[in-house]
């Protein structure tokens, strides 16, 4: 899967996660209110996740993270949560912090994120 493809399935599959978690249940329309998108392109996205066994839909709209759909989310949520915290601590403002985790928290080996994570709860 090509890099963008691959960030775009992890960022979808972390705004389902993060958004089971403000309102239950979530549905196609939810994920495009809140990443700003059109319906149809997420149907798309939904579509390709459902294909590579990364989310299940259910006959009303409702989106489940599979097994592995859940291992990427919590992945890359830990990541986000990690790296938004870390620079908001080195005067990054949240924004800025918020965007620049977004970037981070694909592009990482776990090897890397792991030392980097121990190097800064160490001091």
């Amino acid at each position: 899967m090509p890099a963008a493809k691959h960030e775009s399935a992890e960022d979808y599959l972390e705004k389902i996660l993060m958004l089971r978690g403000e309102i239950g249940k979530v549905r196609s329309v939810d994920i495009a209110n809140k990443m700003g998108f059109k319906k149809s392109s997420i149907s798309v996205a939904m579509k390709n996740l459902r294909m590579s066994g990364l989310i299940t839909v259910d006959g009303q709209g409702f989106i489940t993270l599979t097994e592995s759909g859940e291992k990427i989310a919590q992945m890359i949520y830990e990541r986000h949560k990690f790296f938004r915290e870390w620079l908001i601590k080195l005067g990054i403002d949240e924004e800025t912090a918020t965007e620049d985790a977004c970037r981070i928290e694909h592009d990482l080996s776990e090897d890397s994120f792991n030392a980097i994570r121990t190097y800064v709860e160490a001091h």
